[in-house]
């Protein structure tokens, strides 16, 4: 018998051991270990608004009631060429807020120049409160919402979308935030990453679970939440996936070498990428020369090599040089928080952020990149600053 429970034991302890080092191998990879989601992550009711056209007008829907009371579906119709107002509730809290939408969806430029700081932030998920939060602490926003930054530069690069349970929230914040800050002489820009052209394509395989319940309820499919007759799907479209603010280039998977030989401009990178934003990128037996840029090893939304590749300072600087930038910020790789590489040509953003719904071990922080005067600055989840 004592044989039997020595056998045990020592069963136990091995498995406690493998446990320990899977464990560890992930959070070196990045791993969350998630408990705590609640049921408000797929409350339906108050979700929204999803504005869709329908002929000659915009109609906006929000989703009412309860999965025990049912739901109903509250519609408002606006002309299709004016301005109309719009709220958002986000159920966590029960906050809500308010939205001008102006149907018009200008292409931005692909360049900017002045002399006013930059914060940029990437990889948020579909997690509006971590949003919000770190917003306000870093003196964008105030507790209203109001925008506080002034002339400065907002840079969010891209993945806003998917896993959390807030993307509606998130969207209609960002865009809120784009023409509050336009009036005050400030700017918003909004780089996609992958995860946003996946949501034009009509691939949701990365989405929380509720909203494929929110387009039943509204009856569409899914792939129409940002199709084109959908507002935040035309709005969506007419982003850019790189830009250089400064001098500093930013985009969400980074700029593969390869791109130094290529005869592409920054405009043209913007408008080959864009005309493929609802086109599903499959192997072809002959690719032609611009899939380089929607191939998901090689393309600027996707691209990991500064990560995953063994490339030299020369070629980093090398194709900085070919889109005349100092440096290059990224998302869509996660590390455990800012940090600059390649002697300070590479900035790494993406950080795990807080869930709005659900805890994690370990716990999350928000960070952001603060630029100004050719320093960088890593910006805590309280708004505070370390020198990089």
């Amino acid at each position: 018998m004592k044989t039997a429970w020595t056998f045990i034991w020592h069963f136990l302890v091995v498995l406690l051991v493998l446990a320990i080092v899977a464990a560890g191998f992930g959070l070196t990879q990045g791993a969350n270990f998630y408990y705590g989601e609640t049921e408000a992550a797929y409350k339906a009711g108050g979700e929204g608004p999803h504005v869709f056209r329908q002929g000659d007008q915009w109609v906006s829907q929000t989703l009412r009631g309860t999965g025990k009371q049912g739901f109903r579906v509250e519609e408002r119709r606006h002309a299709l060429a004016e301005p109309f107002p719009l709220m958002v509730n986000f159920p966590l809290d029960q906050s809500r807020f308010s939205v001008q939408a102006t149907p018009q969806f200008d292409t931005p430029p692909s360049r900017y120049r002045d002399a006013q700081p930059i914060l940029a932030i990437s990889d948020i998920e579909g997690n509006y409160k971590a949003f919000r939060d770190f917003l306000i602490k870093s003196k964008v926003i105030d507790a209203d919402l109001n925008w506080t930054f002034g002339k400065r530069h907002l840079v969010l690069v891209g993945d806003f979308v998917d896993r959390g349970s807030s993307v509606t929230q998130v969207l209609w914040l960002i865009y809120k935030l784009e023409q509050s800050a336009a009036q005050a002489g400030g700017q918003v820009h909004y780089i996609l990453g992958n995860h946003e052209i996946k949501s034009l394509q009509g691939d949701f395989q990365s989405a929380h679970k509720k909203y494929s319940g929110v387009a039943a309820i509204l009856g569409r499919q899914q792939s129409e939440l940002f199709g084109e007759d959908a507002f935040l799907g035309r709005w969506l479209a007419s982003k850019n996936t790189v830009e250089v603010v400064n001098g500093i280039l930013f985009v969400h998977g980074g700029l593969h070498p390869g791109l130094a030989q290529r005869p592409w401009s920054l405009d043209d990178l913007n408008r080959i990428v864009r005309s493929q934003y609802r086109m599903v990128w499959y192997p072809k037996q002959a690719p032609g020369s611009e899939d380089f840029l929607i191939d998901p090893k090689t393309g600027p939304s996707w691209y990991r090599g500064y990560f995953k590749e063994d490339l030299s300072q020369a070629q980093v600087e090398k194709t900085l040089a070919k889109f005349d930038a100092k440096a290059v910020v990224v998302g869509h790789t996660l590390n455990w928080s800012v940090k600059k590489l390649f002697d300070g040509k590479v900035f790494a953003i993406d950080v795990k952020h807080p869930s709005d719904y659900r805890s994690s071990i370990p716990p999350r922080s928000s960070e952001g990149l603060w630029l100004e005067g050719g320093k960088a600055w890593r910006v805590l989840e309280d708004g505070s600053r370390e020198a990089l």
